[in-house]
């Protein structure tokens, strides 16, 4: 239930035992059709055993016509489980578009992230070779063949953050695979009586998930986990202490067993596997060897494992020091090359390590790479700014300087070999002219500077002023200064701003008036709207994408990343006053919002 002044409003509330679930899946559908539920969660082995074991016969008159949200979450969501699911009961009443593939962990309360409701499952096909070389999650062609699939698995919870950083702890761009980290008000202080696990799930005011991931149009894409914990059912698996107690069945060699998820392709699911060393032969001592591997793994976990391999000596792979290389076993594994003959240890790692190299050079090179092109970077943009500086302050016409920065600007971004591709659905409008852009970046302004030829004056905040060195380039290049805590003198720069405005200055204001690390459009503040109406000018869009991947707010760690400029269609007010203003900030934000592949932040 819920307060709101004095009623209380009670929300019902149907529980169904997992054993229950289990026995008959069908009972989970029924429940929903009885009590008209609208909300209901389950992992994907729940929507993928609904699938397998549910028959026609078992629902005739289901209706799930009320099941706005069905949440898929704590463990890998399958897209082909989602794609069936969403087919399959559809002649039942049931909505794909409530289908909401959702992350959380126990580090942040369990939710961290959920997708706008009623969007149905969105699938990400990306080259498999370029994800699994170079860390990249390229959208892949329709035709393609080597892809890989991943659900979005939503946006972050209000107040809450995540971000992907290489392994050095920077920030990577969109569409680049990195460690999955988070912050906000859900997080945890760290683990109960731990300080050394609490220390290592810290990076400053960020917390590590331990799991691997990329961020694409301010979602989420799990790809794998870092960490060896196994997700089955909903459950946490520990692997270690599986191993611990397998290792200490009567004909299993201690220290040698490996206990892993790999991918199941016809569940949709993940397999829970366990190997085990043992020197037995014998036929009947291994079936009864396997069945107390079996019974150990349930006594610990409360499920069985989908295989159990007994392995002759040396197939579990190690470490130097002795630790199990739980991925290298999986990786064998899924291959159907683990324990085929290949007893010496030498010949496992050499062979693992052989094919491992080129990734792991390419990856390292790309580091370097990036760290050189971010000094590169910083040296012509430190060389060419005071030149700009020096230059604006020398010109006596403002057509010059303006001139002089474009220049300058389209230079340093071809030094940089930083694409920039500029597309105009409509030329700049003639006149009295606003334009409006998303502002996602500090380099939003030269971006536009080297995109647009014709001089316009930015709206500046009066902080400037006082600058020796932005201030007075900012006055020689023609920017507008509104105070912004004072409301008397704020009031005149504004009344100033629509005499100039209708005398035809044209103005480049960022209505949003900040920008954060984080994707998305944030609420237009009026004042550009507001002068505008005033002055009887036209507003007109502008869309920036890549800024905020290329130099985010709290970075000095520049990234090469194309820029993508769009001028929009000039939008006239179709009314006066204060409706004028409203109408004009409605249409030209969600023009913005359509075209700028980010979430919108706005609500």
């Amino acid at each position: 239930g819920a307060w709101m002044g004095s009623l209380y409003f009670a929300y019902p509330l149907v529980l169904m035992s997992p054993l229950a679930f289990l026995a008959r899946p069908s009972r989970w559908l029924w429940a929903i059709h009885n009590h008209r539920g609208t909300l209901s969660a389950g992992p994907n082995f729940a929507y993928e055993l609904s699938l397998r074991k549910v028959r026609d016969e078992d629902i005739q008159g289901l209706d799930l016509s009320s099941w706005r949200l069905a949440f898929n979450g704590a463990e890998p969501v399958s897209p082909q489980t989602l794609r069936r699911f969403g087919e399959r009961f559809a002649a039942y009443g049931f909505r794909p578009q409530a289908l909401a593939p959702v992350y959380g962990l126990a580090e942040s309360s369990v939710g961290l992230a959920f997708p706008p409701p009623g969007r149905g499952p969105l699938i990400d096909r990306v080259r498999r070779s370029a994800l699994e070389l170079d860390g990249q999650a390229l959208p892949a062609a329709a035709d393609e063949a080597e892809v890989v699939e991943f659900a979005a698995c939503g946006q972050p919870l209000r107040g809450h953050e995540v971000r992907v950083v290489d392994a050095a702890g920077r920030e990577l761009p969109e569409r680049r695979q990195g460690r999955l980290e988070f912050r906000g008000p859900s997080a945890t202080s760290g683990y109960f009586r731990n300080p050394e696990a609490s220390r290592k799930l810290r990076r400053g005011d960020w917390l590590d998930t331990g799991d691997l991931a990329y961020l694409a149009g301010g979602d989420i894409y799990l790809t794998s986990r870092v960490k060896d914990m196994i997700i089955r059912a909903g459950r946490n698996i520990y692997p270690q202490e599986v191993e611990e107690a397998v290792g200490t069945i009567e004909g299993v060699r201690k220290g040698c067993v490996a206990v892993f998820a790999a991918g199941d392709p016809d569940s949709g699911t993940e397999r829970l596997v366990v190997v085990a060393e043992t020197r037995l032969q014998d036929k009947e001592r291994l079936a009864r060897l396997r069945e107390q591997v079996s019974a150990a793994t349930v006594d610990l976990t409360g499920t069985p494992p989908d295989e159990v391999m007994l392995a002759p000596p040396h197939t579990v792979l190690k470490t130097s020091s002795g630790k199990i290389r739980r991925s290298a076993c999986r990786q064998l594994y899924e291959q159907g090359r683990l324990g085929r003959g290949e007893r010496r240890v030498w010949l496992q790692l050499l062979r693992l390590g052989a094919s491992g190299l080129g990734p792991g050079l390419r990856r390292l090179g790309a580091r370097l790479g990036a760290g050189l092109w971010a000094g590169y970077a910083w040296f012509w943009f430190l060389l060419l700014a005071p030149m700009a500086w020096i230059g604006v302050h020398l010109l006596s016409r403002p057509a010059w300087r303006w001139g002089l920065i474009h220049r300058l600007a389209r230079l340093l971004l071809r030094l940089l070999r930083l694409p920039l591709s500029f597309e105009a659905e409509a030329p700049l409008a003639k006149g009295p002219l606003v334009l409006v852009a998303n502002h996602a970046s500090y380099l939003d302004g030269l971006l536009l500077v080297a995109a647009l030829p014709e001089p316009l004056a930015f709206v500046a905040k009066a902080e400037f002023v006082g600058s020796f060195i932005a201030g007075r380039f900012l006055r020689r290049v023609g920017a507008e200064f509104v105070e912004r805590f004072d409301p008397a003198r704020g009031l005149e720069d504004v009344r100033e701003l629509e005499v100039r405005l209708a005398a035809g200055k044209r103005l480049a204001i960022f209505p949003e008036g900040t920008f954060g690390r984080a994707p998305g459009l944030l609420p237009f503040r009026m004042g550009a709207f507001s002068l505008a109406a005033a002055a009887g000018a036209a507003v007109q869009p502008l869309v920036i994408q890549g800024s905020r991947s290329l130099l985010r707010g709290d970075s000095l760690f520049p990234r090469r990343e194309p820029i993508r400029i769009r001028l929009l269609a000039p939008i006239q007010p179709q009314d006066e006053g204060w409706s004028a203003a409203l109408q004009l900030r409605d249409a030209a934000r969600a023009a913005i919002l359509a075209h700028c592949g980010e979430p919108d932040l706005g609500d």
